[in-house]
């Protein structure tokens, strides 16, 4: 029967192979909950088992690992701050020159438009000087014209551009009543289109285009 394991056996590895004193290496014999014995197991030489194979080591990580356990924070997380840090330092950096862009744009902006002319009068004593104040009031009307001018030609330009799309929106409304007059078959829609007409035609005369030009146009 094999002897039972020595309290004073070497120390063993990590997968539980034991050393002797002549470099011979086995498993040592061990007692089971039963009360049996295991038997010794012989180790041939140069064999290493998986969990006695050391595993590499990053010294750097590891450093950094303890250092953060060191600190009490989560390992990595100082690394995750530095980098959010960088990118909000570029993100301020790019706002910057945007600023200074816009400002740039601004300046040109404001040097590239000349200043309104003021013009000042200056009245003489007995009567002096009235052809001055006649000119400046001939300016003052012109500007006061020039002003009421161009809304009124805001105005008829949105006239036109509403007289166009109507007349568009008639031209091909009268397209189709020819189709349907010739036995052509119209859409739901389209014959949508053909009884607007009449209402068209008055929006047109609304807004001041006469029957020659919508025929022109």
């Amino acid at each position: 029967m094999p002897p039972a394991p020595s309290s004073t056996a070497p120390p063993s590895s990590q997968s539980g192979i034991v050393t002797t004193t002549s470099g011979a290496r086995h498993i040592p014999a061990s007692r089971r909950a039963d009360g049996s014995t295991r038997r010794e197991i012989p180790i041939r030489p140069g064999y290493r088992p998986p969990e006695d194979v050391e595993t590499y080591k990053n010294r750097m990580a590891a450093e950094k690992a303890a250092a953060g356990k060191t600190r009490g924070g989560v390992p990595g997380a100082a690394l995750v701050v530095d980098d959010m840090k960088a990118a909000g330092a570029a993100a301020a950096g790019a706002g910057g020159k945007n600023a200074k862009r816009r400002e740039a744009r601004r300046k040109a902006k404001d040097v590239s438009v000349p200043a309104p002319a003021v013009t000042t009068t200056t009245k003489v004593a007995g009567g002096g000087g009235g052809g001055g104040g006649d000119a400046a009031a001939d300016d003052e009307d012109e500007g006061d014209a020039n002003d009421e001018a161009e809304p009124e030609a805001e105005a008829d330009a949105e006239r036109e551009k509403e007289a166009r799309k109507i007349m568009k929106k008639l031209r091909q409304a009268r397209e189709l009543r020819l189709k349907k007059e010739s036995g052509g078959n119209l859409l739901p829609e389209q014959l949508e289109k053909v009884i607007r007409i009449h209402d068209l035609v008055r929006q047109l005369d609304g807004l001041g285009v006469r029957e020659e030009e919508r025929n022109r146009r």
